[in-house]
């Protein structure tokens, strides 16, 4: 498999481990592979797998609405489209809320740049250092982490704000308070020297660069400063939405001093695995488009009722307040499995969204051949793990299905501390 798949994919089609793995089925928060191995799954398809692995509810809606009709486009009424907007739009805060469904993160990001730039008649975007938006070329051109950057072109002029990385660069040594009044400061002090930007996009958490985040209320303390000249705040959910951080049903609420963001991005989760994206936005943002618009495949009805059912499970079950209570007991459990090891520098997060920085002994230096080796001892022990970072990818990312049980954090938990013993010990 792994030959076929060279032969006809890109060369730049990132795989894990040095064995390439194929999943085949799973269950629950559990994955098997080709050989019949049983994994814990601790990553869920990049924070996709929201509530658990073939989720009867999700199937069911799925095999219904496919043996009715898969899809018409949004030139047609959808009844499952409509609902799921409903519902979205009042889960999101924004007032007189619009929903525009995409199909990946990649796409409701770029359709929020779009309406952003058109809104307010400027294509010069403030973006966070260490962040990651998308592998579209407008996305691409407001992500702030080299790795992840393949060029420099771009049809934004995009400027990097400091803040998203508490623990790193020129403010890290600050304490809360001191290091959100510099970030401001910093803000301003851009803004005097530039035409009004359109937008500043941000994570409430990042993701991609290792489930790093700045102090609560930063982007509120942002918004004052951005409301002074109109500039929009979009706030980037496809990975912290939909009640993963326990804290909050969306990640920008832990900011929400100054009110809800202007726009908010979202996709993964919402899917449970299915091709679901989308873009809230206040109704005088999101119809600013002068231009003919449709989408083929976002708002298809298969995929907006697994949407529908999965949103409903995760509701029904409270599966937030059992990411609070179980994300809760896991960062405690990682927190003192690490505590002395000399290789981790740190391990944060919220919720089931927890990161573990690595770094050579004895020094602040990323250590990204470190994670590696973790990810395949974790492997070996029976745990999958995603990765990431900023200058190197030299973080664990943790996100299981929000439905992880006690047992299963502490049985994953068990296998980490071992892989982080026999690595970064």
């Amino acid at each position: 498999m792994l030959a076929r798949h060279r032969a006809v994919l890109p060369d730049w089609l990132a795989l894990y481990y040095d064995d390439p793995l194929e999943i085949t089925h799973g269950e629950g928060r559990h994955v098997w592979d080709a050989a019949g191995r049983k994994y814990l799954d601790f990553f869920g398809g990049i924070l996709t797998t929201m509530t658990a692995h073939a989720l009867p509810a999700v199937a069911e809606a799925v095999t219904g609405q496919a043996g009715r009709l898969l899809h018409s486009s949004t030139l047609y009424l959808n009844r499952p489209m409509v609902e799921l907007a409903e519902r979205i739009a009042r889960l999101s805060g924004i007032p007189d809320a619009r929903v525009f469904f995409t199909t990946s993160g990649t796409e409701a990001n770029d359709t929020a740049l779009l309406l952003a730039t058109t809104h307010r008649r400027s294509n010069q975007i403030l973006a966070m250092r260490n962040s990651y938006h998308g592998r579209s070329f407008s996305t691409v051109s407001v992500t702030g982490n080299r790795g992840w950057s393949p060029t420099s072109l771009s049809p934004l002029q995009t400027l990097y704000v400091h803040g998203g990385v508490r623990h790193r660069g020129p403010y890290a040594d600050l304490d809360d308070a001191a290091f959100t009044a510099a970030c401001v400061a910093d803000l301003r002090d851009l803004l005097g020297h530039v035409r009004s930007p359109a937008a500043l996009i941000a994570e409430p958490v990042q993701g991609v660069g290792g489930f790093t985040s700045p102090p609560d209320g930063l982007y509120a303390a942002f918004r004052e400063v951005l409301a002074e000249q109109g500039v929009l705040w979009i706030a980037d959910e496809v990975q912290t939405g939909w009640g993963r951080t326990g804290d909050h049903f969306w990640g920008w609420q832990a900011h929400a001093g100054s009110g809800p963001p202007d726009i908010v991005t979202f996709a993964k989760g919402i899917g449970n695995g299915m091709s679901v994206g989308g873009v809230i936005a206040r109704a005088e943002i999101m119809n600013c488009l002068d231009a003919n618009s449709i989408s083929t495949f976002g708002g298809t009805q298969v995929t907006m009722a697994a949407a529908l059912a999965n949103l409903d499970h995760l509701l029904e079950h409270d599966l937030q307040g059992n990411a609070r209570r179980v994300g809760g007991l896991l960062l405690k459990r990682l927190r003192d499995a690490c505590a002395g090891l000399p290789g981790v520098k740190e391990v944060r997060g919220r919720g089931l969204m927890i990161g573990v920085e690595l770094v050579r002994p004895g020094t602040h230096l990323a250590a990204p051949e470190a994670a590696a080796a973790v990810l395949e001892a974790a492997r070996e022990g029976g745990l999958l793990l995603g990765k990431g970072g900023g200058h190197d990818t030299s973080a664990l990312r943790i996100a299981p299905p929000l439905s992880l049980t006690a047992a299963e954090a502490e049985e994953g938990a068990a296998i980490l501390e071992q892989a982080l013993r026999r690595v970064a010990g």
